[in-house]
């Protein structure tokens, strides 16, 4: 990680919840935007070697972002985000879940409510993203799936991008 940026991965199994904050050298709008355009999130969104492809995307509340991760073979998962509370620059909230190209939502693997902060931390941003499952059983498969190397590897895609941005 560049410049010793904050990153912290914080499981909690009694209230079956991962907390990721994450630093980043830019300002807050910078980061909001990149977690809140589709276009940008294409840039970044999937853990190194995979890209990702948005489907459809409305980031209102009510709203919804239907994209899919891509391995470089092709192989493809897709995900579907419905957005509930926005407040701009600030948070938003979230329902997310694992899906098929039609949207139709797989039961079989866990479905999680995000909270999603934006602050300001110095000159830079720190993200706080609050992902909690509906059972201890939900938070290990995700864990086992992953989750903390494909978070490492997919927020270190968004530093490129933003130093990119900046320039």
């Amino acid at each position: 990680m560049k410049h010793n940026l904050q990153f912290d991965f914080i499981v909690d199994k009694e209230k079956n919840t991962l907390t990721i904050r994450r630093e980043f050298l830019a300002d807050r709008q910078l980061v909001w935007n990149c977690y809140t355009q589709s276009e940008l999130l294409d840039q970044w969104f999937a853990p190194k070697p995979l890209t990702t492809k948005t489907k459809a995307m409305n980031f209102s509340e009510g709203g919804h972002w239907h994209y899919a991760m891509i391995e470089p073979n092709g192989t493809t998962y897709w995900n579907w985000i419905a957005y509930q509370k926005i407040k701009p620059i600030d948070y938003y909230t979230a329902w997310d879940a694992f899906t098929n190209e039609a949207g139709e939502i797989n039961t079989n693997l866990p479905s999680a409510e995000w909270l999603v902060n934006f602050t300001d931390k110095a000159e830079n941003t720190l993200v706080e993203t609050i992902v909690t499952y509906k059972s201890l059983a939900d938070l290990e498969t995700i864990i086992q799936m992953g989750m903390e190397q494909g978070m490492a590897a997919t927020l270190e895609k968004l530093d490129d991008l933003l130093t990119t941005l900046k320039s």
